[in-house]
């Protein structure tokens, strides 16, 4: 029987509930309407930025976990943040493109506090005297 640490536990399920949070957002911005959103998306990408606070602080990898977060985190946040701009662009005529945008931008809320939060802790631990 494998023993799982609550730490990853609890920062696997922030992660999973963030990710799948994220593209409901992302989602429901076609569906709602648009006085509705501005409304409340300001408490929606809090929710979103407090989950990546959440799996930053409790990812407590070592070594190669650490660089393999911070490579794909990083990759995602670029990835994301250049796609926002190119998809509405490329994907306007379909009329799909506002929502994988909007799917992105969430995905960004949610990356980049946690791979900050990671990469100063890996920097911390360097550091340490």
């Amino acid at each position: 029987m494998v023993m799982i640490a609550k730490e990853k536990s609890l920062s696997a399920w922030a992660f999973l509930i963030g990710v799948i949070l994220a593209v409901i957002i992302g989602i429901s911005t076609i569906l709602i309407p648009l006085s509705v959103l501005t409304t409340y998306s300001s408490f929606i990408y809090l929710i979103l930025v407090i989950l990546g606070i959440v799996i930053g602080i409790s990812i407590n990898a070592a070594g190669k976990d650490v660089q393999t977060f911070l490579i794909t985190g990083a990759i995602i946040v670029i990835v994301s943040r250049f796609g926002m701009d190119s998809v509405i662009g490329s994907l306007i005529g379909i009329g799909v493109g506002d929502l994988v945008s909007s799917i992105f931008a969430s995905l960004l809320a949610l990356f980049v506090p946690a791979t900050v939060i990671v990469a100063l802790k890996s920097v911390f631990g360097l550091a340490k005297v």
